[in-house]
């Protein structure tokens, strides 16, 4: 593995079928945090939260990982070392503008927070116009491992570019929220996890063997859940029995099963806290977004 911190992501190293992603993207004619996935749309943009970047370092930074230069996007308070780094994994449309914008969010807390693009093997979800045809033409095929590796770069990468490699969290939304389970059951280094509304069980396939109920066991670090009661694709039962396997987990001696919380909004959709799409619901993600940064403040 080989770190870069240029701006321009796509090194001449590449894996077969590669350059045709990347090029897809610089086609495109934008950069990470540009823009919104269409997919994601109608967009909501009186709603839509836009954090200043002044006082911040901001942009583009890469990695290379097994052959694969891989982007992500960079926000931390300009001038400062040694800072709480935060991994920010995006929903399934990618690293776009709403992403970014959390990732100033935390800079603005006082975190090095970069968030990777995972699906720069698969494809671009920016391009595609339908949920469906994202999940069954990139996210099927984006392999858990692959993703604790290309996290474990951007770990990497933080400590030798200002960040504290003792303090590193993780946080991700939707699809971003179960890598978020999974990435606190994965690499011991991780101090807490935030998990917006990630699915927690589900059927298994050889790229994603094991969802985070099969792994509580293994689990690294505490991890706050934010869910909505009113979530159309994870249902109540799904995040009770993940309560239920934390507190067996918890009473049998695994502290960061028993530090793990839950934080349900009844009445709430899937995404509450996307600012940009129609499921935004303004109480329930300010309050959410508070007990995050509280969290990270306590473990991290």
């Amino acid at each position: 593995m080989s770190l870069a911190t240029d701006l321009d992501p796509f090194g001449p190293s590449r894996l077969p079928g590669e350059a045709s992603v990347l090029n897809r993207r610089l086609a495109l004619k934008t950069a990470l945090g540009v823009g919104y996935a269409a997919a994601a749309g109608p967009l909501m943009a009186q709603s839509a939260i836009k954090t200043p970047a002044d006082g911040l370092v901001v942009g583009e930074v890469s990695v290379k990982v097994n052959g694969t230069q891989v982007p992500a996007y960079r926000a931390a308070p300009a001038g400062k070392t040694q800072l709480p780094t935060v991994l920010v994994i995006s929903e399934i449309f990618g690293v776009h503008e709403y992403i970014a914008d959390v990732c100033r969010r935390w800079a603005r807390e006082g975190y090095l927070a970069i968030a990777p693009e995972l699906f720069v093997r698969q494809g671009d979800p920016s391009m595609m116009g339908e949920v469906a045809q994202i999940n069954r033409d990139i996210i099927s095929k984006v392999p858990d491992a692959q993703c604790m590796a290309d996290l474990d770069a951007f770990a990497a990468w933080a400590a030798s570019n200002g960040g504290d490699a003792k303090r590193l969290a993780v946080s991700g939304f939707c699809w971003g929220g179960r890598i978020t389970w999974l990435y606190a059951t994965h690499n011991p280094a991780v101090k807490a996890g935030v998990a917006w509304y990630g699915r927690l069980e589900g059927a298994t396939t050889p790229l994603q063997p094991q969802h985070p109920l099969d792994l509580v066991p293994q689990l690294k670090a505490p991890v706050l859940g934010l869910y909505g009661g009113a979530d159309a694709g994870i249902p109540n039962a799904s995040w009770q029995k993940m309560q239920a396997a934390l507190k067996q987990a918890g009473e049998g001696g695994l502290a960061a099963a028993r530090a793990s919380e839950f934080v349900v909004y009844p009445d709430t959709p899937h995404a509450f806290h996307a600012d940009y799409r129609p499921t935004y619901r303004e109480a329930a993600a300010k309050d959410g977004w508070q007990r995050a940064v509280a969290w990270m403040k306590r473990y991290v």
